[in-house]
C-alpha cells in the first residue's frame, strides 16, 4: 500500500480519486464504513451555523460520499446520552427527551448509534459534564471492523481528535485505508485552525464544506 496521502477538497473530480472508467457506474465506487465522532460534528455545525441548522446526517454523509465515489455500507455515530440524576430535574428530562428524538431519527435513517455515558463533575459550586468511554468505543469498533465487514478495505472517520492517531495507524497496519473527514481553516484564532495530527497519518483527507450541511438541510413545512 502506498504511503502517499491524497488531500481532496469537496469538489474533487473523480479522475483524482479513482482512475479508470469515467462513467461513474456503481462498480467504480469504493465501499466504506463511516465512523462519526458526534461531539466533533456538533461543535463544527455550531461553529459554521451559530444560529442553528436542521439537517439530515444521513444525507450529509451520502452527499459527500457520492461526490467522492464512495459506497456507504454503514454509518455509525458515537455519542453519550445526557446526564440524568437519580431524580431528574425538569431541565435534565427535557434534554433526555430531545436526545431520544434524535436517536429515533438516526435509527429510522439506518444509522447505528453507539453510546458511552455522561459524567457530572463538581467544580466548586458549578457542575461540568464530560463524555466517558465514547472515544474508546469508537476506536475499538474501528480496529475490529473486519469482524462485521470482512471485505471492507477503507473506512471514513469524521473527527478532528488526535487521540485517534494510534487507531488510524493500527488500521493501516491491518491493510485498511483511512479517509479523514474533517474541517480546518487558516485563520489564526479559529478553533479549527490548529495543525491536526490526524491529517498527517490518514491515507487521505476530505475537507468538509459548509455547503455539505446546507445541501442536507431539512425544511419544516409551514
Amino acid at each position: 500500500m502506498s504511503n502517499q496521502k491524497t488531500y481532496k477538497e469537496s469538489n474533487t473530480n473523480k479522475s483524482m480519486i479513482i482512475p479508470g472508467d469515467p462513467s461513474g457506474s456503481p462498480d467504480d465506487f469504493i465501499s466504506v464504513v463511516v465512523f462519526i465522532d458526534n461531539a466533533y460534528l456538533l461543535r463544527l455545525k455550531s461553529y459554521l451555523f451559530p444560529y442553528g441548522l436542521r439537517y439530515s446526517i444521513k444525507n450529509f454523509i451520502n452527499i459527500i460520499a457520492k461526490r467522492n465515489y464512495y459506497n456507504v455500507k454503514k454509518i455509525l455515530l458515537y455519542d453519550a446520552p445526557p446526564f440524568q440524576s437519580p431524580i431528574p430535574s425538569e431541565e435534565e428530562r427535557k434534554r433526555k427527551v430531545s436526545y431520544d428524538k434524535v436517536a429515533f431519527y438516526l435509527k429510522t435513517d439506518g444509522i447505528e448509534l453507539r453510546e458511552g455515558r455522561t459524567q457530572r463533575i463538581r467544580l466548586g459550586k458549578e457542575f461540568i459534564f464530560k463524555q466517558k468511554g465514547v472515544d474508546m468505543l469508537l476506536g475499538i469498533d474501528m480496529v475490529g471492523i473486519k469482524e462485521d465487514f470482512s471485505n471492507i478495505q477503507r473506512v471514513v472517520l469524521l473527527s478532528g481528535d488526535s487521540d485517534f492517531v494510534p487507531v488510524v495507524n493500527k488500521l493501516k497496519k491491518q491493510g485498511i485505508s483511512v479517509t479523514l473527514l474533517t474541517y480546518f481553516e487558516r485563520k489564526r484564532k479559529s478553533p479549527f485552525s490548529k495543525s491536526n495530527e490526524l491529517i498527517k497519518v490518514a491515507n487521505s483527507c476530505i475537507k468538509i464544506n459548509p455547503k455539505d450541511f446546507k445541501e442536507a438541510e431539512l425544511y419544516v413545512k409551514k
